[in-house]
């Protein structure tokens, strides 16, 4: 039986993982300018910890976790996010003690069973960002103004910001009450995964993707407490102060349990009806319900598989070399050698077939390459000292120039 990928999983060729490349080195670009450090996680931990954090009645845990139990009886989970897994690492490596902003930024990959579909895969990529130990407004707002940084410097400018609080756990005590009396009223009309876990977890439904259309526009609405209120105007304020534009949806309810007070989602109409791009919010409670410190936090996560889906009209990113170097005869193949060495100390990417086939097939080689230029190397040119420099992506005639300006030359014609 021949080879094959999982549904679900795939390889990722170019020119697509150059694309991908681009896009964690804008994201590692602008990281650095908010003060954000690199936090890499493990792979596979403990199931509980994501049980815990993201909460038992939410999608990922139900229906899209990969657990398992190991060879020593230990119950353990594929990561399917991130956040948990920053948390767990803020509490036992006790960076709360570093000094230092707990502003932490992660690239890995993510594993979520869910049914594959356009721009959604069984292993994704996530990039994330986490700022633990602010519960100022001011957080709130700078972390949504880098994300929009990061997608404008990825090449997706002129994003949309849907904004909404979710209030505290003062605030949702009441509401939980009004609004699991109101879905009880309206359980025959509920999708049956919402009727299985209204009496569990009633915000939820306002989540799901076939009761949470109408639920927004029918459903009683969550009144803030005074604090909440001003805390929810405040980064309103602060978000038009730095140019983001945003709208106010009380419909946006985010799927994670954890979240409190700010939440938001970015939106391109790039997507067509499945529109959201990336979101996040503020976990003020989490880290202290997993053991941790009283340690208020905002986060937002972002699939590059998504991102990339977008872009990938926008760009046609060239991963192909500068020059293709040619052995033009057999004996040439130890100075094309040393040419080869000579571009990329100077900086260009250059590449190379077989010196020991002929001509015609090192030509072939080249042009299949994708190489703005040829450089040749013959018994005329060994003689001489010289390379004989070919176009092949546009139309010009080849030159004879110093071995020695080969590189500097071909830094002028690229420029050109």
């Amino acid at each position: 039986m021949a080879a094959h990928s999982l549904r679900g999983f795939r390889d990722l060729l170019p020119p697509d993982s150059t694309l991908f490349t681009a896009i964690e080195a804008a994201a590692r670009g602008i990281f650095a300018l908010y003060g954000y450090r690199e936090l890499r996680v493990p792979t596979i931990e403990s199931k509980e910890l994501f049980v815990k954090s993201t909460g038992e009645t939410t999608d990922i845990v139900e229906k899209e976790m990969y657990a398992f139990t190991d060879g020593g009886g230990r119950e353990v989970a594929v990561r399917p996010e991130g956040t948990p897994g920053v948390v767990r690492a803020y509490i036992e490596q006790n960076l709360s003690q570093s000094g230092r902003n707990a502003k932490f930024y992660y690239i890995g990959n993510m594993f979520r069973a869910e049914r594959p579909q356009a721009g959604r895969f069984r292993e994704f990529e996530q990039v994330g960002a986490e700022y633990i130990g602010n519960a100022s407004p001011f957080a709130d707002a700078e972390t949504i103004a880098m994300l929009l940084k990061f997608l404008e410097k990825a090449g997706l400018p002129g994003c949309s910001v849907d904004l909404n609080s979710l209030g505290c756990a003062e605030c949702r005590k009441n509401y939980r009450q009004t609004l699991l009396a109101y879905l009880r009223g309206c359980s025959e009309k509920l999708c049956e995964p919402c009727r299985g876990r209204i009496e569990r977890n009633p915000l939820r439904a306002l989540d799901c993707k076939i009761d949470g259309p109408w639920l927004a526009e029918t459903a009683p609405k969550l009144t803030l407490c005074p604090d909440c209120s001003a805390h929810f105007s405040r980064v309103q304020d602060l978000l038009k102060l730095s140019g983001v534009k945003f709208s106010v949806n009380p419909g946006l309810v985010r799927g994670l349990d954890y979240y409190t007070r700010t939440v938001f989602e970015v939106r391109s109409s790039a997507l067509g009806s499945q529109d959201a791009v990336c979101g996040g919010g503020r976990y003020d409670d989490l880290v202290k319900s997993m053991g941790g410190p009283a340690a208020p936090a905002i986060g937002w996560a972002l699939g590059v598989d998504r991102l990339a889906m977008l872009l990938k009209d926008k760009h046609a990113l060239d991963d192909s070399p500068k020059a293709f170097v040619i052995a033009a005869a057999k004996e040439a193949g130890d100075k094309a050698f040393e040419l080869l060495s000579a571009l990329r100390d100077a900086g260009l990417a250059a590449d190379f077939s077989n010196f020991e086939l002929s001509l015609k097939s090192q030509m072939r080689s080249a042009d299949k390459s994708g190489a703005a230029f040829a450089l040749l190397i013959g018994e005329d040119e060994l003689k001489a000292g010289t390379v004989t420099l070919k176009p092949l992506k546009e139309k010009g005639d080849q030159r004879t120039i110093p071995f020695s300006e080969a590189p500097s030359t071909l830094h002028t014609l690229l420029k050109g």
